[in-house]
């Protein structure tokens, strides 16, 4: 195996559960990228299902162990956040007192466990927060208010432990998601994202070699059928996506950009909660419930202007409308590299103009409106 840094560290991961989600793609590739350069890595976490997993964690590159899958996942559907929370600090302190020290500890998504991993002074750690929880989850009703709180306190301050003398990791996901048709334009997304790339350097301070690009099979429901993003039975999808590997390959971002065929409901909204912004690449498409469903999830949208999108984002507002070409998209995404700030704020408004402008009961109100019209007129 090629060392490619300068000396090889024992170095553990610690995830909370290491499913087929986006999140474990991410924390796979980053446990095979870190052994590729020589480093001895460890992933312990609570859950690892070896007949459901990605196939990376059984190829023996990286070792995996699992403490405390007898702690429960929930209590009769309800506690998630709190018995994810008890998982990561038994699987914590497993590291703790059964293992000698590592050089660095990589904490993910769960920031509870930085202070206890500081406990051992010769260990490093730093945090990767895809998206602070207490921004994803619901705080609406009086009891789940009460019930937040002390999660929520317990977040803020262990993350801010981890800023100072630790590190928070910031990588920037861009996401496309389409059904794998070439209608879909998906190239538009690889070749803009190949574009940044050869940016080089920094775009004011952050790294454009951080960011990467999931592209997703969107599924749709068609003929009293459920069909998902990628079916193999149509030979579209099949060399479609073939197409679109074979260009990452071309224009040198194959290692950037993952390539999910179809994906669950959950596993879609994780994404969402990771990304920096959504690409979306059709050309005049008729409406497109994509960008709605990114902006809902507070999500800016990156979309060509014309057909729908032109009338769904609001240009500078929500998002971006560009000309379908690489560099006009590759532009976009720099200015949101550039200024992570302001994708969070475009995200804010984007989901405040969905649900102004295209919720269930908008809808409901606008339809009721012309149908009242309709038969008002017809009675005159």
């Amino acid at each position: 195996m090629e060392n490619k840094g300068s000396s090889s560290l024992n170095i553990a991961l610690i995830h909370p559960d290491l499913g087929i989600g986006g999140a474990e793609r991410l924390i796979v590739d980053a446990a095979t990228e870190l052994a590729s350069h020589g480093h001895k890595v460890h992933i312990f976490t609570a859950h690892h299902d070896r007949t459901r997993c990605f196939e990376e964690t059984l190829a023996g590159t990286f070792q995996v162990t699992v403490y405390g899958a007898f702690l429960p996942r929930h209590i009769f559907y309800h506690l998630h956040a709190v018995c994810a929370y008890l998982r990561c600090i038994f699987v914590a302190f497993c590291v703790l007192f059964m293992w000698p020290s590592f050089d660095v500890v990589l904490a993910d998504q769960v920031s509870v466990v930085v202070p206890l991993m500081k406990l051992k002074k010769s260990t490093k750690v730093v945090f990767y927060c895809h998206f602070p929880d207490l921004l994803l989850a619901q705080h609406t009703a009086i009891l789940r208010q009460i019930y937040r709180k002390p999660i929520d306190f317990i977040e803020e301050v262990t993350t801010g432990i981890s800023l100072d003398p630790g590190f928070v990791i910031v990588l920037f996901n861009f996401l496309s998601v389409n059904r794998f048709e070439r209608k879909k334009n998906v190239e538009l997304a690889i070749c803009a994202f190949s574009l940044l790339q050869t940016l080089g350097g920094d775009v004011q301070g952050l790294n454009v070699a951080d960011a990467t690009l999931t592209v997703v099979g969107k599924s749709i429901y068609f003929q009293l059928e459920y069909r998902r993003g990628f079916d193999k039975r149509l030979r579209e999808n099949v060399e479609y996506l073939e197409e679109l590997k074979s260009l990452a390959d071309r224009k040198g971002v194959s290692h950037k950009v993952k390539f999910m065929t179809s994906c669950s409901t959950a596993e879609r909204n994780m994404l969402l909660s990771q990304c920096l912004c959504v690409l979306y690449t059709p050309k005049d498409e008729h409406f497109g419930i994509v960008p709605l469903e990114a902006m809902a999830a507070y999500k800016p949208v990156i979309a060509c202007s014309s057909g729908g999108p032109v009338e769904t984002i609001k240009n500078g507002v929500t998002g971006f409308l560009c000309d379908p070409s690489p560099r006009e998209f590759s532009s976009a995404m720099e200015k949101f590299i550039g200024d992570p700030q302001m994708a969070e704020r475009m995200g804010s408004e984007a989901r405040q103009h969905v649900i102004e402008s295209f919720s269930t009961k908008i809808f409901g109100q606008h339809l009721n409106q012309i149908l009242l019209d309709v038969a008002r007129r017809k009675e005159d």
